[in-house]
């Protein structure tokens, strides 16, 4: 075992743990602001439907970086450090987009029935739920193209 590949391995895994949790703040900020309430007023309330939302956007994120972040080691050039955040960074903002897309692609085909957003603000955790699962499924299947 080489101790410089241990540290170099250490020095990754801070790297983009560090990235991994700006990027996940990031994502909610970013959803909260197609979800017209305000995410950490609605967490000290107890509004479960946020919490439910916000997790689904932390899950995703964490599923698209994992597959960006593996998929340099099913690649036939190495990417590198640099290569793989900015991959990373980049399929990131897919995801977010395609997170937001699909929200409102959702708030738009349940107009009639209900206001997923009023729903959430109201705290329905069933919507939280919902969208939380719109949020993951979404970056399982971009996961699955990024691998």
């Amino acid at each position: 075992m080489d101790l410089s590949n241990v540290l170099w391995d250490v020095l990754e895994i801070v790297i983009y743990s560090f990235l991994g949790i700006i990027l996940m703040f990031f994502g909610n900020w970013l959803i909260d602001l197609i979800i017209p309430c305000s995410f950490p007023e609605e967490i000290k309330k107890g509004n479960q439907a946020i919490g439910f939302v916000s997790a689904g956007v932390n899950i995703g994120v964490g599923l698209l970086l994992k597959a960006a972040i593996s998929s340099p080691s099913n690649s036939v050039v190495p990417e590198g450090l640099a290569g793989g955040i900015i991959s990373s960074i980049v399929y990131f903002v897919i995801g977010i987009v395609f997170f937001m897309l699909g929200y409102l692609i959702k708030r738009f085909l349940d107009k009639k029935q209900y206001n997923i957003n009023d729903e959430i603000d109201n705290g329905n955790t069933a919507a939280g739920i919902m969208v939380a699962g719109i949020f993951i499924g979404l970056a399982i299947v971009i996961s699955g193209v990024i691998m």
